[in-house]
C-alpha cells in the first residue's frame, strides 16, 4: 500500500478518474498542488506517463484589455474543434485571506457546464511573474488529465511579469488602443516574449494606431529579418462580439507549425523541465536551510563572518555542506 493511500488518498484512482474527465478528480489533484500535498510526489510519479501532449497557450496584458473576455471566447473556438480544454486564471491574491478573487470563474460561466472545459482559479499568493508557484505542476495536471489544449491567464502584465513566457508553448500578449500599451510594451520588456500580439477591443478609436506602433518596434533592430526567428503576427479582435477569434487561433496554428518544423516546441518544453526541476530543487534547498535556520552551524557562520573570519562565499559552501549531510 502506498503512502498515499494510507493517507487515504488513493492517487492511482483520482488519476484514472481525472483522465476519464471527472472535474472534481481534476480539482482535486489541482487543489493537492496548491497545498503541497505530502502525495505530490506519488501525483507527480503517476501522472508523468500520461504527460507532454497538451499544447500550452498563455495570455498575458495590462489590467484591462480583456483577457479573460479573450480566454472565454478562446475557449470556444478550441471547443468548436472537439478538443478537450484546461484553463489556469491566476488571480491576484486578496490582500486579506490570500485567496484568488475568482473573478475569472465568473466572467467564464458559459462553459461551466460543459465535461470538456476545466477551469480553474488560482490564487499567485504574492508570487512574482503574474503567476501562482504552483502554476507548472497544475499545467502538467491538466496535461496528464487528457487536455488538449491548456491556456494560462496571468495576473497581468510588467516588469517583473514575464514568467509565462517559460511555461507556455505560445504566448499571447493582448493590448488595447487608448491603453499607451505600445509604449508600455516596449518598457516592460514583453515584445521579447509575444509570439502573436492582440489588440483587442479594435472596435474603438486608435486601434490602427496602435497596430502601427507594434509593427514599427517590430521593425527596429532588423531581428524577424531571416526565417530563423519568429515574427510574430499582430492580429485584431473584438473578444466580447467574438470577432477576430479564429484569426488569433489560426496565428497560433502557424506558431506551432513554426516550432514543429523548427524544433523549437521540444527545445521550449525541455527548457521548462528544467525551470521545473531547477524550481523544486531550489525549493528544498530553502526548506532544509530553513531548518538549520537558528541552529548552531547558521548562527556559527554568521559569528565568522561578522568577526571576519569567513566571507559570505565560503559560509554559503559550508551551509550548502551541512545541507547535503
Amino acid at each position: 500500500m502506498s503512502a498515499s493511500s494510507r493517507r487515504g488518498v488513493d492517487v492511482g484512482a483520482l488519476v484514472e478518474q481525472a483522465r476519464d474527465g471527472s472535474p472534481r478528480a481534476v480539482a482535486r489533484l489541482v487543489s493537492m498542488v496548491e497545498d503541497a500535498s505530502p502525495a505530490l510526489r506519488e501525483v507527480a510519479a503517476t501522472l508523468a506517463p500520461h504527460t507532454g501532449h497538451a499544447y500550452v497557450v498563455g495570455l498575458t496584458g495590462s489590467p484591462g484589455v480583456g483577457k479573460s473576455t479573450s480566454t472565454n471566447a478562446l475557449v470556444g473556438a478550441v471547443r468548436a474543434r472537439g478538443l478537450r480544454v484546461g484553463v489556469l486564471a491566476v488571480d491576484p491574491s486578496s490582500p486579506f485571506s490570500g485567496g484568488a478573487l475568482l473573478g475569472d470563474r465568473v466572467r467564464m460561466q458559459e462553459h461551466a457546464t460543459d465535461a470538456g472545459v476545466f477551469i480553474r482559479s488560482m490564487a499567485s499568493r504574492g508570487h512574482l511573474g503574474g503567476l501562482s508557484w504552483g502554476t507548472p505542476q497544475a499545467i502538467r495536471v491538466l496535461d496528464g488529465a487528457g487536455c488538449d489544449v491548456i491556456l494560462v491567464e496571468t495576473v497581468g502584465v510588467g516588469q517583473a511579469e514575464i514568467e509565462i513566457a517559460s511555461l507556455a508553448d505560445t504566448t499571447i500578449v493582448l493590448l488595447a488602443p487608448g491603453m499607451g500599451d505600445g509604449i508600455q510594451a516596449a518598457k516592460a520588456g514583453i515584445l521579447e516574449i509575444a509570439d502573436v500580439f492582440v489588440v483587442n477591443k479594435a472596435d474603438r478609436d486608435g486601434a490602427q494606431s496602435t497596430v502601427r506602433d507594434l509593427q514599427g518596434m517590430l521593425g527596429l533592430g532588423g531581428r524577424y529579418a531571416d526565417d530563423a526567428h519568429w515574427r510574430p503576427p499582430i492580429v485584431k479582435t473584438v473578444a466580447a462580439r467574438n470577432e477576430g477569434v479564429d484569426d488569433v487561433l489560426a496565428a497560433i496554428d502557424a506558431h506551432r507549425a513554426w516550432l514543429e518544423k523548427t524544433g523549437g516546441l521540444r527545445s521550449r518544453r525541455r527548457e521548462r523541465a528544467a525551470r521545473e526541476v531547477e524550481a523544486i530543487a531550489v525549493a528544498a534547498l530553502r526548506a532544509r536551510i530553513g531548518d538549520l535556520r537558528g541552529g548552531v552551524a547558521l548562527d556559527s557562520l554568521a559569528d565568522q563572518i561578522l568577526d571576519g573570519k569567513l566571507d559570505p562565499y565560503a559560509a554559503a559552501d559550508a551551509l550548502l555542506a551541512e545541507t547535503s549531510d
